[in-house]
């Protein structure tokens, strides 16, 4: 009687597609985990940056995503982070955040800069910077912080912005001021009288010229108390 060829055609079918699954699954293994610099690279792209030069992505070490068959996709999700994205199946999404180097000429101050005291010209140099999120905010132009005043003390290095400068110069006690009240969308000023210190955007104690009344109020501006209802 001849023999059947079918078990052993099968063993062989068998043997070939495992392997093809251990072919596969060492072709997996050896393409290894998405290059961390292929992220970064697309994050830093997504955010409009140049090159690595003029941003940085900042990836943990260690992790482990895996290697994506076609290029990867990356959108900004804001202004400081972008969205990486592998596109297989079933693919992998990433928030990268990027820092992107803004250098710029500006305005630093050379010595220390007390609160409540101009600024000098002989306090303040040029340097070239990275400003970072300052961008906008620094000041180009010596002359234009000459004469503000710090809302704080500020050490030297320091790159000035709006926010560390008062609006006019410190309230000091028994200074005459302006008090304003609105009610209902009616705006009423009167003479009044600083009865403490205060800078611009601090709470102080008045008195209503006229009534004699001791009130509370934020400073506006120079001279400008603005009254609590």
């Amino acid at each position: 009687m001849a023999t059947t060829a079918h078990p052993p055609v099968r063993v062989g079918v068998a043997i070939a597609l495992l392997g093809w699954i251990l072919l596969a699954a060492g072709q997996a293994a050896a393409a290894g985990p998405q290059p961390l610099d292929d992220i970064r690279a697309a994050a830093i792209a997504a955010l409009g940056a140049a090159d690595a030069q003029s941003a940085e992505a900042v990836l943990d070490p260690r992790l482990h995503l895996a290697q994506c068959s076609q290029p990867l996709q990356a959108i900004a999700s804001g202004s400081k982070t972008a969205l990486v994205r592998c596109a297989d199946t079933p693919g992998w999404r990433l928030y990268v955040p990027v820092r992107v180097r803004r250098v710029a000429d500006v305005v630093v101050l050379g010595t220390p800069a007390a609160s409540g005291v101009p600024i000098s010209a002989n306090q303040l140099i040029v340097q070239r910077r990275d400003i970072g999120d300052a961008a906008g905010a620094a000041f180009s132009d010596p002359s234009a912080l000459v004469g503000r005043i710090p809302n704080r003390a500020l050490a030297p290095g320091v790159v000035p912005t709006e926010a560390d400068l008062a609006i006019g110069r410190p309230l000091r006690r028994g200074d005459p001021v302006v008090l304003v009240s609105r009610t209902g969308g009616v705006e009423v000023r009167m003479p009044g009288r600083a009865l403490g210190p205060a800078r611009a955007g601090g709470m102080v104690a008045v008195e209503n010229m006229s009534s004699h009344r001791v009130l509370r109020g934020r400073v506006a501006g120079e001279g400008v108390v603005e009254l609590l209802p």
